[in-house]
């Protein structure tokens, strides 16, 4: 039997291009297009695709909800393709958390796309293994570590908590007992090491920070 595929992409160019692609191939046949992620979900249930095509991005939504909601619904439910502009690790890992099996860039050529829906259409994946590890890895362990901040000493991670809470170098001084040219030498290293010029850069910095890292503030 063909393999049944929905196309999902905002751009008209982009689906047409796809599906005279797919027409080429003998065992593929395209049963659906969809511009928007919500008449993605109102045309699965009628065009039951075996692959479903999906852009990472849409004008309603995001090609990751699209995939978790078709998969949800349908029985058996179908592999899902995410295609995108980016190379984007949270949408990477957004679509293996809503249970894509492949995720590829658009400058993919064709032959690999077809190879791709076949691949999948067999119940394969093209996902690495080391891409799966390191979803598992963040899983298990939070927010994955910015290697800039620990290279940070534990008095240099205090200074930039207090220049996150926009205090001077005078001020820092006196709340942790240190000269004010020690902090001045403090922030010149930090600034360093995390590849920042100005203090205020790592006041920003700080603050996104602890937005992602609650627990450790």
């Amino acid at each position: 039997m063909a393999i049944a595929v929905m196309l999902v992409d905002d751009h008209e160019i982009v689906r047409r291009g796809l599906q005279q692609l797919l027409a080429q191939a003998p065992d593929i046949v395209v049963v659906g297009e969809a511009d928007t992620a919500a008449s993605a979900v109102a045309l699965a249930p009628q065009a039951r695709p075996d692959v479903a095509i999906i852009d990472v991005r849409l004008p309603d939504g995001d090609g990751v909800t699209v995939c978790r909601e078709i998969r949800s619904i349908l029985q058996p439910p179908p592999a899902c393709l995410m295609l995108t502009s980016y190379s984007d690790d949270e949408a990477l890992f957004g679509a293996i958390m809503a249970g894509a099996s492949g995720y590829m860039l658009k400058e993919v050529s064709g032959n690999d796309l077809v190879a791709a829906v076949r691949t999948l259409a067999e119940g394969g994946s093209l996902l690495h293994a080391g891409v799966t590890s390191t979803v598992l890895q963040r899983l298990r362990g939070g927010p994955e570590e910015d290697p800039r901040y620990a290279a940070l000493s534990p008095q240099e991670r205090r200074i930039l908590d207090l220049i996150a809470e926009g205090m001077t170098n005078r001020q820092i001084a006196n709340r942790l007992y240190l000269a004010e040219k020690t902090v001045k030498n403090y922030v010149s290293s930090l600034l360093h090491k995390l590849g920042f010029d100005r203090r205020t850069e790592a006041g920003v910095y700080a603050a996104r920070r602890r937005r992602s890292h609650p627990g450790q503030f």
